[in-house]
């Protein structure tokens, strides 16, 4: 479910087809009668409160204004129908005669409504308005949803601005909220019934903790959220597994950053070293440029030190919207140049180094070797992609069928890139985010590669197009595909067999390039 004509991620119309998506993703476990159909239809009664409060705040008023009452109107109708049969769902259970009408007929007006909006009132209304005012509706959709109610209550006024959000406000959709309450901690786990057990479990620790969607959040607040490094410790602590793994020893070095400050380069020794100077991993983290920093990802690195018997270092680069891109490439390629120079000191080989990351750390590993190809000094002996973003589009069937995935789905990716590029939209076509349009010689520049993806990830088809991309160009390219598992796997290695496993395959990608003899091109 993609708009037809092209958006910017904090546009209105590609954030309600966001929205869009997941619910029709949410609507088709459903039909398919897989996953927690009670957690489900909660999660889709939230997910809809929260979008029509903010249509009918900042987009639907509007609407009379450029000749476009009728359709206001019917929205509106549509609105109100899809509220009541959200009232009904919350009080009555699966299986009950009353629920399961009122859950048919709900996905017969939402796709009606979604129908109408994509195809002709969205694109009718981008052009009566303009690109600009797209992207300024975006940022009040998501402040609309901060302060919006979340029952979808069917007796809120109906007419006039200021009536309709005081009416809101004032009585907010009580009924749902209160059929709702006591299941709010199930409103940030995966209902699918598509990942595994030791999975399930993670996204459900993580959805115990309580957090608010971040796609709804500034940036500061959703850093305050838990991340997927508290549910693993949650469901670590609650099977009695101590942690974090131990490793020889972690310290904090400071380095300069590109904008004249500083940053922590963070370097781990692994538990059994053997004799010097070691190989070196740089490990770049993940979040979408604006999330997390290195103690989220702390487990990853340590897991890979001790698989590896190599250092890892790992950079805390700026981030995005304090400083958008490229800082954060800027940041990760001045790290490796200072973690090559002075590698004797760190007790590692600057002739034995290589690059991994995941997410859109797996990009910028992507995006340094592509620099380093044509920028001098050492280059990574080898590279490892753990389900990286490679494109800015929004591309393949993952879009579609892990739209509604935790802990990233397709909104939160968009409000990643809103902030990431936040000013420099032309950034998300810049070859060190657009990995997909690289030439065969710019491909080359990859060392021998291992691309990691899964199944429960809406980078999961951009990452095998990549993959295919590389092996076309004669990269030497492994491709590893988890099934049942999430983005954000690849660390939980202490409560997860996949991500144990994917390490071990990270490991031994890593310690074969480090045992090769070093060809033309590589290493210094």
């Amino acid at each position: 479910m993609a708009l037809s004509y092209p958006t910017q991620p904090g546009d209105i119309d590609h954030l309600i087809a966001d929205d869009h998506a997941v619910v029709e993703r949410q609507f088709q476990h459903l039909e398919a009668g897989r996953g927690n159909r009670r957690v489900l239809v909660d999660q889709i009664s939230l997910e809809l409160a929260l979008h029509a409060f903010a249509e009918e705040t900042v987009l639907y008023p509007i609407w009379p204004e450029v000749g476009m009452r009728d359709e206001h109107d019917d929205a509106e109708h549509e609105h109100q129908e899809i509220k009541e049969l959200l009232v009904v769902l919350g009080r009555t259970e699966p299986g009950e005669a009353e629920f399961e009408q009122a859950l048919t007929k709900l996905m017969e007006v939402t796709r009606h409504h979604v129908h109408d909006e994509e195809d002709e009132e969205l694109p009718e209304f981008r052009e009566k308005a303009g690109a600009e005012r797209m992207a300024q509706l975006g940022a009040e959709f998501l402040a609309a949803k901060r302060q919006a109610p979340t029952r979808p209550h069917p007796h809120a006024p109906d007419e006039g601005i200021a009536e309709r959000i005081a009416g809101f406000l004032a009585k907010p959709l009580d009924q749902v909220r209160e059929l709702l309450s006591g299941r709010q901690k199930e409103m940030a786990t995966d209902p699918s019934g598509l990942l595994n057990p030791q999975a399930q479990a993670i996204v459900d620790a993580h959805s115990s903790l309580g957090p608010l969607p971040f796609e709804i959040l500034e940036p500061a607040q959703a850093r305050k959220q838990p991340g997927p490094d508290d549910a693993v410790k949650k469901v670590m602590a609650e099977k009695g597994i101590e942690g974090p793994e131990p490793v020889g020893s972690v310290e904090d070095r400071t380095i300069p950053d590109v904008a004249g400050g500083q940053m922590r380069l963070r370097v781990y020794t692994p538990a059994d070293a053997g004799a010097g100077p070691l190989p070196i991993v740089m490990w770049v983290h993940g979040g979408g440029w604006v999330l997390f920093d290195i103690d989220t990802y702390d487990a990853s690195c340590r897991g890979i030190a001790n698989k590896t018997g190599a250092i890892v270092v790992s950079p805390d680069y700026r981030r995005a919207p304090e400083a958008v891109f490229p800082a954060a490439h800027d940041d990760v390629l001045a790290a490796w140049h200072w973690t090559a120079e002075h590698a004797a000191e760190l007790g590692g080989d600057p002739g034995r180094m290589a690059i991994g990351g995941e997410s859109v750390g797996g990009t910028m590993t992507a995006a340094t070797c592509l620099q380093l190809a044509s920028g001098g000094g050492p280059r990574p002996l080898a590279a490892v992609c753990v389900y990286p973003l490679t494109t800015g589009e929004q591309i393949g069937e993952s879009m579609e069928d892990a739209a509604d995935g935790r802990p990233l789905n397709r909104p939160l990716l968009s409000w990643m890139a809103m902030h990431a590029f936040q000013g420099v939209p032309e950034g998300a076509k810049d070859p060190r985010v657009d990995l997909l349009n690289w030439s065969d010689e710019q491909l080359r520049t990859m060392p021998p590669t291992l691309v990691i993806t899964d199944e429960r990830d809406v980078l999961r088809s951009e990452g095998q197009l990549f993959t295919e991309k590389l092996q076309a160009a004669g990269v030497p390219t492994t491709h590893r595909y988890y099934a049942g598992v999430m983005h954000e796997f690849f660390g939980a290695a202490a409560v997860l067999d996949e991500a144990e496993q994917a390490q071990l395959e990270a490991a031994q990608h890593l310690r074969r390039a480090f045992e090769a003899p070093v060809t033309a091109g590589a290493g210094r």
